[in-house]
């Protein structure tokens, strides 16, 4: 293979600081691998849950992280046949077309460090065929890591888990890189109201642009719930949206569900919660989120056309810019919860 190392954030240890340090590609590619340079890469809640070991303990230690990045394409192993060396991508988690290979073999200080499909917290990876989709060469490099997972999870929030109709009324719990989009895309789908929810003043500042007709801050709200039904009508939402993963807030965002209405939970909850499940056995919809059913080589293009017509824009989406060096302190900034999305200088195009 071309490259035999590379800078790497590792996750060594749980709830511990990431560890950056070279380590050891594979000799060789294997089926439907390919071996890319990481370009940008955005931070995901979901990086903070496999650090935090949220899920429990973590039998994969040491490993890498990162599932969305923008990255170039430098060498294919055999039987790869819908990227090339050269080509712009896409990483995602998602997976999409093409073959799914077997993770990569990383080496760091002479011991096995484990890999899943996708990783891009280092400057070049061995990518699973199937984890990319190519853009053109002229996007926007530093925006691209977006289309890995924030923008088409919210995409397919709005089109495919809450089916938004045109009219109806939308509110989105949280509104950070994911939420934001959520709310842009409920505004192209023609909901209205639109009502956005967010502790944090400067993320309702940043969902107005994007098509929120009203913004709470519960710190200066006494009721949510009642403020909400003001906004919308006595009977509830018809589609609620919940990014947090907070456990009030998910009990909140169900009970004022419309009773012919969905919820949908985007945000994973670290503790049990308690609803009242009888309007389900009726037209009442709950639901969780898997990406929102996204499938990487259709909605992406879709979604650069969009943004090629003017229909769709991430200005102001990435607040916050580190290299990789610096990723224990982007991390932070993420974890604060006063971010857009945060995004690391991984490598030079």
């Amino acid at each position: 293979m071309q490259v035999k190392t590379a800078k790497a954030a590792i996750l060594a240890q749980s709830c511990e600081p990431l560890v950056v340090d070279e380590i050891a590609l594979p000799d060789a590619l294997g089926v439907g691998q390919v071996l890319v340079k990481v370009l940008y890469s955005t931070i995901c809640g979901a990086q903070l849950n496999e650090i935090a070991a949220a899920k429990g303990p973590d039998k994969f230690l040491p490993h890498l992280l990162g599932h969305e990045a923008s990255a170039r394409v430098i060498e294919t192993g055999l039987g790869v046949t819908t990227v090339k060396s050269g080509d712009t991508v896409v990483l995602h988690w998602r997976p999409s077309q093409g073959i799914q290979c077997q993770p990569p073999a990383y080496k760091w200080r002479d011991k096995k460090l484990n890999a899943g499909w996708v990783t891009t917290f280092n400057e070049y990876a061995v990518i699973s065929e199937n984890r990319m989709t190519v853009i053109p060469p002229t996007y926007n490099l530093r925006d691209a890591p977006l289309l890995g997972c924030a923008v088409t999870t919210a995409a397919g929030v709005i089109d495919n888990d809450a089916n938004v109709k045109i009219g109806e009324s939308v509110v989105v719990f949280g509104v950070g890189g994911v939420g934001l989009n959520v709310v842009q895309f409920a505004h192209l789908a023609g909901a209205n109201p639109i009502v956005a929810v967010d502790l944090i003043d400067a993320k309702l500042d940043m969902a107005r642009p994007r098509g929120a007709t009203h913004c709470l801050n519960p710190n200066a709200v006494g009721d949510v719930d009642a403020a909400i039904r003001k906004i919308v009508g006595d009977k509830g939402p018809d589609k609620v949206i919940e990014t947090t993963g907070a456990k009030a807030v998910i009990e909140l965002a169900y009970n004022l569900t419309h009773a012919d209405g969905t919820c949908v939970l985007v945000g994973v909850p670290s503790e049990k919660v308690t609803i009242y499940t009888l309007p389900i056995h009726f037209n009442k919809v709950l639901t969780g989120s898997h990406g929102g059913d996204a499938v990487p080589h259709v909605d992406i293009p879709r979604l650069i056309r969009l943004i090629e017509a003017g229909r769709l824009s991430f200005d102001g989406l990435i607040t916050h810019e580190f290299p990789l060096d610096a990723i224990n302190a982007a991390l932070d900034v993420v974890r604060s919860g006063t971010a857009g999305r945060v995004v690391l200088r991984v490598g030079t195009a």
